[in-house]
C-alpha cells in the first residue's frame, strides 16, 4: 500500500463516518490503522477480546473496542509525512486560571489535613477550530512527537480524539510484563535547564513506589532501572522502568484494574484521590487519562535469527502481545471547536501558580498542531 492510498483509505472511512483508528508507537516510523467496517459500538469489560480499546479514566464507564476480526487493517513504513495548511494561526484563551488555582489550593489543603499524598488536578480549554481534518492534524502529530504514542481515534458514536502521549501505562509479551513510572514536569531549554527539585522527584517515587506494590501479588522477578529524564515535545519528564513476569493465575485485567488510573494521572492513594477528582475537578474527563492500545494481539518470534538456517526458521513462538498507553497531551475535534485537556500531580509543596503556569505549557504541546 502506498502513502497516497493509505491516507485515502482513511479519508474515506472518516467521509463515510466509520469508526477508525491511525497511530504510530514512540520511535517508530510505522503507521498502523484500524478500519471497522460498521458502525456498531463494541465494548470490552473484561479485555480477553483482540483489537484496539480505548478505555476512559473511569473503568466505571465503557471501554470501546475495535474488533480485530471486524476491521481492515493496513500499515506503513515512513519517516515524515507531507501536511497541507488547513488550520488558522490558534492561541488559547486561558479564561480559568482563578478556577484553576483555587481548585489547586483546594487540593493541597486536603492533603496537608487528611492521608492523600497526590492527586492529579486538570482542566479542558476549549479553542475555536473550523478545522475538519483529522487525518492531517495526525500527520502533523506524528512529525513532531517521534517519542510519543500519535493517534487520531474516531468513532461516531463516541467522538474524535486525537494525542501525543509520552507515557506506557504497561505493555506485555507473552509473560513479561513492562510498566514506566513517568511524572515530573518542567519546560525544556537548549540553553538554561533548571535541575530537578525535592518536589518532582518524590513526585516521580510516589509512581515507582506503587506500581511496585501494586504489581507484587500480580507478578514476580521485578526490575527497576535508575531515573532518567526524557523530553516530550516542548517538556522534560523523570522516567523509570518497571520490568516482571505475570504469574501465573492471574490474567490482563487484573493487571489494568491495579495499574489504571496511575498516581500520575489520578494521584495517591487511587481512591481518595479519585474520588476528589470526580467531587471538585468540576467536569468529565472521559478518556483523557484513560488508555488506548493493541489489545492480545498474536506475534510470531523465530526461534533462530540466522537466516541462513532457513530448516530451523520455520520453528517460531506464537506469543499474545498488548501494548496501552495513557490517554494524555489529547484533545478532541468537535465541529466548531477543539477540547484540549491538561493536568499536574498536586503534593504538599505544590506552588498554585506553578501549577497553572505548567497546564499552560502542557497546552501548547497540542497547540503547536493547530497553528
Amino acid at each position: 500500500m502506498t502513502v497516497d492510498s493509505f491516507f485515502e483509505a482513511l479519508e474515506h472511512q472518516y467521509k463515510k463516518r466509520l469508526p477508525f483508528v491511525v497511530y504510530s508507537r514512540p520511535i517508530n516510523s510505522i503507521i498502523k490503522c484500524w478500519l471497522q467496517n460498521d458502525d456498531q459500538l463494541h465494548t470490552t469489560t473484561d479485555f480477553s477480546e483482540s483489537g484496539f480499546v480505548f478505555a476512559p479514566f473511569n473503568l466505571n464507564n465503557k471501554s470501546i473496542l475495535l474488533h480485530e476480526d471486524q476491521c481492515e487493517y493496513h500499515a506503513l513504513e515512513i519517516n515524515a509525512l507531507e501536511t497541507k495548511n488547513h488550520f488558522e494561526s490558534a492561541s488559547i484563551n486561558h479564561n480559568d486560571k482563578e478556577r484553576h488555582i483555587s481548585l489547586v489550593t483546594k487540593g493541597i489543603a486536603n492533603i496537608q489535613s487528611n492521608n492523600l499524598e497526590k492527586v492529579v488536578l486538570s482542566r479542558k480549554v476549549e479553542q475555536p477550530s473550523g478545522s475538519d481534518h483529522p487525518i492531517e492534524v495526525f500527520k502533523r502529530l506524528f512529525n513532531t512527537y517521534k517519542n510519543a504514542m500519535v493517534y487520531c481515534w474516531y468513532h461516531p458514536k463516541i467522538g474524535l480524539w486525537l494525542g501525543a502521549t509520552p507515557e506506557l501505562l504497561f505493555k506485555v509479551e507473552g509473560k513479561r510484563v513492562t510498566t514506566i513510572s513517568l511524572a515530573g514536569t518542567k519546560p525544556y531549554s537548549e540553553n538554561d535547564q533548571l535541575p530537578w527539585t525535592d518536589k518532582e522527584y518524590k513526585e516521580q517515587q510516589i509512581v515507582t513506589d506503587y506500581i511496585t506494590t501494586q504489581l507484587a501479588p500480580y507478578t514476580s522477578q521485578v526490575s527497576i532501572t535508575e531515573v532518567e529524564t526524557v523530553r516530550a515535545g516542548n517538556l522534560l519528564h523523570l522516567k523509570t522502568y518497571i520490568r516482571s513476569i505475570i504469574k501465573d493465575d492471574y490474567n490482563l485485567k487484573s493487571i489494568i484494574e491495579v495499574l489504571h488510573p496511575t498516581p500520575a494521572v489520578c494521584g495517591f492513594p487511587k481512591q481518595e484521590a479519585k474520588d476528589f477528582i470526580l467531587n471538585y475537578e468540576g467536569y468529565n474527563r472521559e478518556y483523557y487519562t484513560g488508555f488506548l492500545g493493541e489489545l492480545n494481539l498474536k506475534q510470531s518470534i523465530t526461534r533462530n535469527t540466522n537466516r541462513r538456517n532457513v530448516e530451523n526458521n520455520v520453528y517460531a513462538i506464537i506469543k499474545t502481545h498488548s501494548n496501552f498507553y495513557v490517554n494524555l497531551r489529547c484533545m478532541q475535534l468537535k465541529v466548531d471547536k477543539a477540547i484540549i485537556y491538561v493536568g499536574g500531580g498536586i503534593t504538599k509543596d505544590s506552588v498554585p501558580e506553578k501549577e497553572w503556569e505548567e497546564t499552560v505549557n502542557k497546552a501548547k504541546t497540542i497547540l503547536n498542531v493547530l497553528s
